[in-house]
């Protein structure tokens, strides 16, 4: 939930930062019940390989420590969060949260075994988190109207949900995810 990824972005997702107030209904739930909240973020560096300049796919977006690379505005980021930076080589691309973060270390130091995502985009990011949480054997679900697709190709991210469900991940909206923790936690 980057501010490049964000309208008026340097790689805007078409209405990502209305994925916000889902995405703080499902944080303050987790807050409420103490239980670990992480933030993922792109922090590449001004020559990160992903870039058009470098033969990559992308325009510049999420330059360490420029305004692009900020959380959205809206976004409540809880004090006790813990922010993963991800992309952060000049020569490696990283979609996944868990490339080259130690993401996978923390959350079973945590003895987390379930995860709930949401973000941007549906077809990269989230997938490949999903993706790589899955093959480490974590439950997932993603909270289907707290991400956005980037949508390069039409209806790419319909085939990155349909793929995250063929490897196990579970779809749910963030008025369930909160509803889910309130009900467990009575």
């Amino acid at each position: 939930m980057q501010v490049d990824f964000c309208p008026g972005g340097t790689l805007a997702v078409k209405e990502g930062d209305r994925v916000v107030p889902g995405l703080n209904r499902v944080i303050e739930a987790f807050e409420h019940r103490g239980l670990p909240i992480f933030f993922t973020r792109d922090w590449h560096p001004a020559d990160h390989i992903s870039f058009r300049s470098r033969g990559g796919t992308w325009p510049p977006h999420c330059v360490q420590k420029t305004p692009g690379a900020e959380f959205h505005a809206g976004l409540k980021i809880p004090k006790r969060a813990v922010i993963i930076s991800k992309g952060s080589s000049s020569d490696v691309e990283a979609y996944s949260g868990f490339q080259g973060t130690g993401l996978e270390q923390r959350l079973r130091g945590l003895n987390v075994d379930e995860i709930f995502l949401g973000g941007l985009a549906t077809d990269y990011c989230v997938r490949e988190t999903t993706l790589d949480a899955r093959r480490a054997g974590f439950s997932v679900t993603v909270i289907e109207d707290c991400a956005r697709a980037v949508e390069v190709g039409p209806g790419d991210g319909q085939r990155a949900l349909a793929e995250m469900r063929r490897a196990g991940a579970r779809l749910s909206t963030s008025s369930e995810v909160v509803k889910l923790l309130v009900s467990t936690q009575q």
